[in-house]
C-alpha cells in the first residue's frame, strides 16, 4: 500500500431544507389555516478515527466531501427529513489543521517570502474518537410557524440555513513507542527487519527507505511498536529532503534509537548532524530518552567498534554506546533490554508534549 502522510481536502456540511408554504384543504373546512412544516436539518461533517488504516492515500483521489442537504418541509405540518451525516474515517494519529494563513508583518521585502500559521483543529490518538467538525444548517421554518393573531394566513417561509465549508489539511503522525533515527544508510531497515516481522526494503545505498515503516517488537513477553523513519540529512528540520515531515512522525515516540553507521565517514559528525536536527525541529524531540547505537559491528570487528564507541563518548559526550549488528543480531538483545525500562517511565508532561504540535507553523508541500 502506498504511504501518504498529508492531504488537503474540502469539506462542506449540508444546507437545511426549506420550510413549506401550505394550507389545509379539507372538505367542510372553509377556512383552512397554514400547515406548512419545517425543513430538515443538513447533515454534519464528522471525522472518526478507525483501526486498520495507516495512510491517507484515499484522500489523494477523493478530495471533496459534502454532506447531504435537509429535505423540504411538507403540508399537513410534516417536517422534512434531516440530511445524512457524512462520516470521514481517518487513521489513528491523524491531525486536522486549518488552511495556512499568512502572519501579518512577516513578509520579507527582499525575496517576498511570508510566514504562515495553522490552527490545530483536532488530534485523533485513539480508535473510536469522533468529532463533528462542521455542523449542518438548520431547516427553514414552514408557514405554520409564522401564524399570529394578526397574520392568520402567512405565506412566508424559511429557506434553510446554509452549511459550513472549509479547506483543511490532514496530517498523519505515526503512533509508535520507539522511533529509529539516523543518517541515510545507517542500517535502520536492516535493524527493524531483525527485530520485527516487517519486510522493509534493504539496499547498499542511501535513501533505501523513502517512507516510514512500522513493526511490532516482541521481547521478553513484552510488545512495543517500532517506527523506522527515513534517513535524516543536514537541514532536515527546515524541510531538506522533506525531513521536517519525517521528523513529525517521531513526535509521539516515547524513546529514540539513534543508529550510527560505524563504517561511514566520521561517526561523531553523523551523531552531531542528527542531534542538531532533532533540536532544531523542536517539539521536545531532543529531550526524549535516546539510546545511541553503533551499528554494523559485523563488518569492523569488536576492537575497532570499541574504539569508535570511545570516540563518541569522549568527543560527543555520549554516556553509553550500544554496539550491535543489525544483520546478524549481535548485541540486539542487550539493546532491547535497555529499551523496556524506558517504556515503563510515564511521560513527564503530556500537555507540554502536545502543545508544540499545535503552535508550530507548518507549510504544506
Amino acid at each position: 500500500m502506498h504511504f501518504l502522510d498529508q492531504a488537503k481536502i474540502y469539506i462542506k456540511s449540508g444546507w437545511g431544507g426549506p420550510g413549506a408554504v401550505s394550507f389545509r384543504r379539507e372538505k367542510y373546512v372553509e377556512y383552512g389555516g397554514p400547515d406548512g412544516g419545517n425543513g430538515g436539518k443538513g447533515g454534519d461533517i464528522i471525522f472518526e478515527a478507525v483501526a486498520g488504516l495507516n495512510t491517507l492515500i484515499d484522500f489523494r483521489y477523493t478530495q471533496h466531501f459534502k454532506a447531504q442537504r435537509g429535505q423540504p418541509g411538507m403540508g399537513k405540518n410534516r417536517y422534512g427529513a434531516g440530511g445524512e451525516d457524512l462520516v470521514i474515517k481517518v487513521p489513528v494519529g491523524t491531525q486536522i489543521l486549518s488552511d495556512p494563513t499568512p502572519v501579518d508583518g512577516t513578509e520579507d521585502e527582499e525575496d517576498g517570502t511570508m510566514e504562515y500559521e495553522q490552527e490545530l483543529l483536532a488530534d485523533f490518538t485513539e480508535v473510536g474518537q469522533r468529532l463533528v467538525l462542521l455542523r449542518g444548517g438548520d431547516g427553514g421554518r414552514g408557514n405554520l410557524s409564522y401564524k399570529t393573531s394578526t397574520n392568520r394566513a402567512p405565506r412566508q417561509h424559511g429557506t434553510g440555513w446554509p452549511g459550513q465549508e472549509m479547506w483543511v489539511w490532514l496530517r498523519l503522525k505515526l503512533l509508535a513507542d520507539v522511533g529509529l533515527v539516523g543518517m541515510p544508510n545507517a542500517g535502520k531497515s536492516t535493524f527493524i527487519n531483525q527485530v520485527t516481522n516487517t519486510k522493509a526494503k534493504v539496499g547498499a545505498y542511501a535513501f533505501t527507505t523513502t517512507k516510514p515503516q512500522l513493526g511490532v517488537v516482541l521481547h521478553r513477553d513484552r510488545e512495543f511498536v517500532l517506527a523506522d523513519i527515513p534517513g535524516l540529512i543536514e537541514g532536515a528540520a527546515e524541510g531538506a529532503g522533506i525531513g521536517d515531515r519525517f521528523l513529525g512522525h517521531i513526535e509521539r515516540c516515547r524513546v529514540l534509537l539513534h543508529l550510527i553507521d560505524a563504517t561511514g565517514e566520521d561517526p561523531v559528525e553523523q551523531f552531531r548532524i542528527v542531534t542538531d536536527e532533532l533540536a532544531a525541529y523542536g517539539g521536545g524531540l531532543d529531550e526524549k530518552p535516546q539510546l545511541v547505537v553503533l551499528n554494523k559491528g559485523d563488518l569492523l570487528g569488536q576492537e575497532l567498534m570499541e574504539d569508535i564507541a570511545d570516540q563518541l563518548r569522549e568527543e560527543a559526550d555520549v554516556e553509553e554506546v550500544f554496539i550491535i549488528s543489525g544483520a546478524t543480531g549481535d548485541g540486539v538483545g542487550t539493546l532491547l533490554d535497555a529499551v523496556l525500562p524506558l517504556l515503563d517511565q510515564p511521560p513527564e508532561n503530556d500537555e507540554d508534549e502536545e502543545a508544540p504540535a499545535a503552535e508550530k507553523p507548518w507549510s504544506p508541500i
